[in-house]
């Protein structure tokens, strides 16, 4: 590939991480020496964790790539050495053009500047000119609708008017990269759907983007091209942008999805510690991958909990091949007085997923945990692990419709026939 086709380009790129154990949290030369004075003759724990091991690609010029992986797939790590973040323990990245990143809520913004300001900062950081970022300061303020803020210090934006400022900022400010991590989550759908028009249209013009997304209907309606991160490694990169998203929402890395355990050792919050998702039949025997539409399912998900916290609210996420969202539920959904308690120490909770509801098709369950409207302990799509299903066939009794239908679910519906004078009866008593 000649140089001038090339936007960006990675050479065995790899990054380590030293973590400390027993205690001390940070290997900082102060507190090396503070821990090594309090306890001089204990051993200090480390281990060596590879965020990335040897990735290696080449991005054309005009390309849009989508990047996908599980949590701590190494993604965000790449993008933040591209951006220059961070340095990379050995390899290296050559970006031909200037850059514009958004990898989380308040990147490249100073806390105490207002967002007018910050708008000029940006612009002056991915080397424009004041008369350039002039004439882009309208649309952006337009596109981030933060008019009545722009004097006021970002510090006391909520995170959805940062977001928007941060995003307007780095797709009007003309860079020829555009790196996007998965903080539009942070938006609402409108914003989501504003931002995903406006990657479309820098992709039009020419201009290379790299999007971060677990959404993969996001995904294959903007991107070209996927390249695939696996515990730090290149597990895929294509063009079959549907073929691979399929395989990644299906578990196709050659893992058993239908449960999981967690590792022994693994510790979690203390308000609620997942070790066990498990997917049953009725009688707690193990369901296959594919299931009939018409079999009873049970989700069971187990874990402990060391502090009792009221607001704790456990639940689960149902997600299809294209990563929409197709019901959420938790354990409080029948109300309090019918939610199964909680208590110190392990809890096994078990929940029937309707039968004859969801539709022929692959899913995904995202277990959710937070203590209500304070704290996210395993927010859907972000942390926390996951399993998978299939629905296949079963739909319906009818003998004209037995395959997938063109909808989210495909319920079994009760139909009645009403008489001319049921009908008449009706229409005579409604009121009008």
């Amino acid at each position: 590939m000649s140089s001038k086709d090339l936007a960006i380009s990675i050479r065995g790129i790899s990054k380590a991480y030293t973590l400390v154990h027993n205690g001390l949290k940070s290997p900082s030369f102060r507190e090396v020496v503070v821990d090594r004075l309090k306890h001089p003759f204990r051993k200090r724990e480390t281990e060596t964790f590879w965020a990335l091991k040897d990735v290696s690609f080449d991005i054309k010029r005009g390309e849009v790539v989508g990047i996908i992986g599980r949590n701590g797939a190494g993604k965000s790590t790449l993008l933040k050495i591209l951006s220059r973040i961070v340095e990379p323990t050995s390899g290296e990245a050559h970006l031909f053009g200037r850059v514009g990143s958004l990898l989380e809520v308040g990147t490249g913004f100073h806390q105490e500047l207002t967002g007018r300001e910050n708008i000029f900062l940006n612009g002056a950081i991915l080397g424009m000119r004041r008369e350039e970022i002039s004439k882009q300061f309208d649309a952006i303020v337009d596109f981030a609708e933060v008019e009545r803020f722009l004097d006021t210090p970002v510090k006391r934006y909520s995170s959805g008017m940062y977001v928007r400022l941060a995003f307007a900022v780095a797709a009007h400010l003309n860079p020829e990269i555009l790196i996007v991590d998965e903080v539009l989550a942070v938006g609402d759908a409108q914003f989501q759907k504003k931002c995903m028009g406006k990657m479309g249209d820098v992709a039009k013009s020419g201009r290379t983007v790299l999007f971060v997304s677990h959404n993969m209907s996001a995904v294959e309606q903007l991107c070209n091209r996927i390249v695939w991160l696996s515990e730090g490694q290149l597990h895929c990169d294509s063009y079959a942008i549907e073929t691979v998203a399929r395989e990644y929402l299906f578990g196709g890395d050659g893992h058993d999805n239908t449960f999981w355990t967690a590792a022994e050792g693994e510790k979690g919050s203390e308000y609620f510690d997942l070790r066990r998702i498990a997917f049953e039949s009725e009688d707690g025997s193990p369901l296959p991958r594919a299931v009939p539409n018409d079999q009873p399912m049970y989700l069971v998900i187990e874990g402990d909990v060391e502090t009792l916290d009221s607001s704790l609210l456990i639940g689960y996420t149902v997600v299809n091949a294209d990563g929409q969202t197709v019901y959420w539920s938790v354990h409080t959904d029948a109300g309090e007085d019918h939610a199964p308690p909680m208590t110190v120490g392990r809890n096994t909770l078990r929940t029937r997923i309707p039968s004859r509801f969801l539709n022929e098709g692959t899913y995904t369950i995202e277990v959710t945990a937070c203590l209500h409207q304070r704290l996210w302990i395993l927010e859907p799509g972000k942390s926390g692990p996951s399993i998978t299903f299939s629905i296949a066939g079963g739909l319906s009794d009818s003998a004209y419709w037995y395959e997938h239908r063109a909808a989210l679910t495909a319920p079994i519906l009760r139909w009645e026939s009403l008489t001319a004078e049921m009908a008449d009866n009706r229409n005579r008593d409604r009121k009008f």
